[in-house]
C-alpha cells in the first residue's frame, strides 16, 4: 500500500494534469495543423475535441459540488446542536466545500462563526479547520 502524506490546508489542492495534458495535446495539433495548413476537418476536430474536454470537466465538478451540498447538509444536520440546524440553509455551496475538511467536534463551532462573521472565503475558513478531514476523491 502507498503511504501518502497527510492532507492538509496546504497541500490539498489538486491539479487536473490528465484534463490539461489532453486539452495541451489538442491545442498544440490545432496549432500545428493551422502552421501547416492541414485541412479544415483536422482543425475543426480539434477544437471540437477542446470544447468537449471544457464540458466533461465542467459537468464532474458540478456533480462534485452537488454531492458535496448534499453530504454536507445531511452532516450538519447529525452533527449541529439544535439551534444551528435550521441555519444549515443558510450556508453557500463554497462555505459548505470549505468546510467539509472539519472534523465532526469542530463542525458546531466552525459553522457558527461562518454565519455569524458572514465568512465567504473558501481560503479563510479552512485555515481555520484545526482538525483536517482528508478527502482525496475529489475529481
Amino acid at each position: 500500500m502507498t503511504e501518502t502524506k497527510p492532507q492538509s490546508y496546504e497541500n490539498h489542492s489538486r491539479f487536473p494534469t490528465t484534463f490539461m495534458g489532453c486539452a495541451g495535446l489538442y491545442l498544440a495539433a490545432l496549432l500545428l495543423g493551422l502552421l501547416f495548413r492541414v485541412d479544415a476537418g483536422f482543425a475543426v476536430a480539434c477544437v471540437a475535441s477542446i470544447f468537449l474536454l471544457a464540458i466533461a470537466r465542467t459537468y464532474a465538478l458540478t456533480l462534485q459540488d452537488r454531492i458535496i451540498r448534499l453530504e454536507m447538509r445531511v452532516r450538519l444536520g447529525q452533527v449541529l446542536p439544535e439551534n444551528l440546524r435550521p441555519r444549515i440553509a443558510d450556508l453557500q455551496l463554497k462555505q459548505l466545500i470549505a468546510l467539509r475538511f472539519a472534523s465532526d467536534e469542530e463542525l458546531p463551532e466552525l459553522v457558527g462563526k461562518v454565519l455569524d462573521g458572514n465568512i465567504q472565503d473558501q481560503g479563510e475558513i479552512k485555515r481555520m479547520v484545526k482538525n483536517w478531514q482528508a478527502d482525496h476523491q475529489r475529481v
